[in-house]
């Protein structure tokens, strides 16, 4: 059982400081890989939350790993995101105060297979054709990139 759902059993939908990371595969047209997500039905950055002991390469690796069945290489810090800016519900009622490390990655390996219950599809999109975004550290971390290559970011 994963350490937030361990978490959960005791303190029920309750705020908690989510500490995880945000991956964006980026193929070499530039083109991002999302997913759709089960627990809320929309598009956003693969990534979840850490288990006790990981750092949050690790943390991202085995995300990318279990969600997209990809194995990253060089992983780019984008940025950090925490704050109340970051605080999200879930259709579940479940409350998070999200602290994030956010990572861009060119250098990975596999296909992208649904390999988890979390996501219920995965595609590439292009940056100036993003589908509507809910979570704020996948918005974040699509700003940050949009900015990078030369696009305005995320409306």
């Amino acid at each position: 059982m994963s350490y937030i759902l361990e978490l959960r059993q005791h303190v029920g939908s309750r705020p908690l400081i989510s500490v995880g990371s945000t991956i964006v595969p980026m193929s070499a047209q530039r083109e991002v890989l999302l997913q759709r997500r089960s627990d809320t039905g929309g598009w956003g950055t693969l990534g979840g939350s850490m288990e006790l002991g990981e750092s949050f390469e690790e943390n991202t690796r085995r995300e990318l790993l279990e969600e997209a069945g990809l194995s990253a290489g060089t992983l780019e810090l984008l940025g950090l995101c925490s704050g109340e800016e970051y605080a999200f519900t879930y259709p579940n009622g479940d409350q998070i105060y999200n602290a994030a490390a956010l990572f861009l990655c060119f250098e990975w390996t596999g296909e992208p297979t649904i390999s988890d219950a979390e996501s219920l599809e995965l595609r590439f999109f292009a940056l100036d054709d993003l589908p509507e975004i809910a979570g704020p550290p996948d918005k974040m971390a699509l700003e940050l990139l949009k900015v990078r290559f030369g696009n305005t970011f995320l409306g």
